[in-house]
């Protein structure tokens, strides 16, 4: 064989394995981790949020709300093997609540520990992680430099934004410049329960994660719509968790009362379901007929595969999706493809 022949031969030979490669793995975005140094910090603290040990049990206190801490909430390595056993690739990493708001004055020192805590996980594992910043919103100042930190010099790939902040919404005046510079950076705002405002009506039972962050969630995102927030900014890249709360169900209710009855803010350009319709949404709902429905309302092309680990185990999530038989298309859109595009991963 020449040389013309040979390179010809090795050149297809490369293309048919390329063809054959087996596709990107699944891109998890909303995935959770506590840092040691950060629950050190909250057991030094004399006032709340802090954390206490309790014959060998972990527990962050926030007022009523207590919860454990078990230590593979810590863990990098349980993480990453759960990512392993369920073909995730990439995920979009972030602390959980309290956030930076909860700790007053010590706020911007907070967030910074949180995200150089966040930073070090991911220079050890450099493809399997990308940063997701909390922000000390508590202080304009410090929160916009601290953003302008994570995503210039840490190489952090978007927001997570509290729906409620230490009890004030996430659309109030006071929040406003956030959404303008995040659409002027190009990163998304991925909102995110956090000790919900009506934890009082809700914790009977313990329906607090059940029906409290839920309800936060919808109240949060319409909200926003109502704020005309989105038509100020309209290449805002927004995400909200859990299809939406409740919201997508009950959108029709809110076309109603806005377009008809002629109650609520009248300057808004479209009705609050066609919003909600190009906002992205992530999964965790574990339940194959709310996935349907999401799909349904908005498409393929706004839902995005998430976990909520340590919390919920990304099979919960995946067999539900994949029960629905969608489309090899539609599948790799919201397992990857959206995610790959929104937080511009290569």
């Amino acid at each position: 064989m020449n040389r013309r022949h040979f390179l010809s031969a090795t050149l297809a030979g490369s293309a048919a394995v390329a063809a054959a490669a087996p596709p990107k793995g699944i891109i998890d975005c909303q995935s959770h981790l506590f840092f040691p140094e950060v629950l050190d910090m909250m057991r030094k603290r004399k006032t709340e949020p802090l954390v206490h040990d309790d014959k060998g049990t972990v527990f962050l206190k926030m007022g009523d709300w207590l919860r454990k801490v078990p230590p593979f909430y810590l863990d990098v390595d349980a993480k990453l093997a759960t990512m392993d056993a369920s073909g995730i690739e990439i995920t979009m990493l972030s602390t959980n609540d309290p956030g930076p708001e909860w700790f007053g004055a010590d706020g911007a020192a907070v967030a910074q520990l949180i995200h150089d805590s966040l930073a070090a996980v991911i220079a050890k594992h450099p493809t399997r992680f990308r940063g997701l910043c909390v922000l000390p919103l508590q202080n304009e100042k410090a929160a916009a430099e601290e953003l302008d930190r994570c995503v210039n010099k840490l190489g952090f790939k978007g927001i997570l934004l509290y729906t409620n902040l230490a009890g004030a919404w996430c659309d109030e005046p006071q929040f406003h410049w956030l959404y303008a510079r995040a659409e002027e950076l190009g990163v998304p705002i991925l909102l995110h329960p956090a000790k919900p405002m009506t934890t009082e009506q809700v914790k009977g039972y313990e329906l607090t994660s059940t029906l409290g962050n839920m309800f936060v969630n919808t109240i949060a995102i319409a909200r926003i719509i109502a704020s005309g927030l989105l038509d100020k900014h309209p290449k805002l890249k927004l995400v909200c968790p859990h299809l939406g709360g409740t919201l997508p169900y009950i959108s029709g209710r809110m076309d109603h009362q806005l377009t008809v009855l002629k109650r609520g803010p009248q300057n808004l350009q479209r009705k609050p379901s066609e919003y909600l319709r190009s906002i992205y949404m992530d999964i965790v709902s574990p339940l194959p007929e709310a996935m349907r429905f999401a799909l349904d309302f908005s498409s393929a092309d706004r839902l995005l595969f998430s976990s909520d680990h340590p919390w919920v185990e990304p099979k919960e999530i995946l067999e539900p999706l994949r029960s629905l038989k969608l489309s090899a298309d539609e599948e790799q859109k919201i397992l990857s493809g959206n995610a790959r595009q929104l937080f511009g991963l290569t």
